[in-house]
């Protein structure tokens, strides 16, 4: 089994039997789409909701960073490698792991799952599972064969969505 890690603000894709792997998930968000008749899946390690706009702004060399971006790049890349859907997606993380710095507009976590639940319903995949929020980190395995996504807490405890 072929197993690929996905680093903060990066994306990848895999055909099964592979995996698609995120360690230590604190207010980032994972975005896994998965296409079960191409076995075929991709993962993106959202850091921020929203790509900045303006002069200043942008998107730059990772779109995988911001979730509203993320949705359109995870899509385009499943498509390059041969599925085009139905897509499932599953989330994952948006922890908030510093609960006095919480802001009116909520913390990072909190704002990350929000977009990321937008970019994919704006893009017609329903979230058949999700696993975010709370206080505490995640380490994520996504099985691309067969659309389950392992999470993994640090106390060890783990669960399969």
């Amino acid at each position: 089994m072929t197993e690929h890690r996905v680093n903060i603000a990066r994306h990848a894709v895999e055909r099964a039997p592979g995996r698609l792997v995120t360690v230590g998930l604190g207010s980032c968000v994972v975005i896994a789409i998965h296409d079960a008749k191409a076995q075929v899946g991709a993962v993106a390690h959202v850091l921020l909701p929203r790509a900045a706009t303006g002069p200043h702004g942008g998107v730059g060399e990772h779109p995988a960073r911001f979730a509203d971006t993320a949705v359109p790049l995870l899509i385009r890349t499943l498509q390059m490698h041969g599925a085009d859907g139905p897509y499932t997606a599953k989330l994952a993380g948006g922890a908030a792991l510093f609960a006095d710095v919480l802001t009116a507009k909520g913390g990072v976590g909190e704002r990350n799952i929000a977009a990321a639940r937008e970019a994919l319903g704006d893009a017609s995949i329903p979230i058949t599972a999700e696993d975010v929020g709370g206080f505490v980190g995640r380490s994520v395995a996504f099985d691309v064969g067969t659309g389950a996504l392992a999470v993994r807490l640090p106390s060890g405890e783990a669960h399969v969505i």
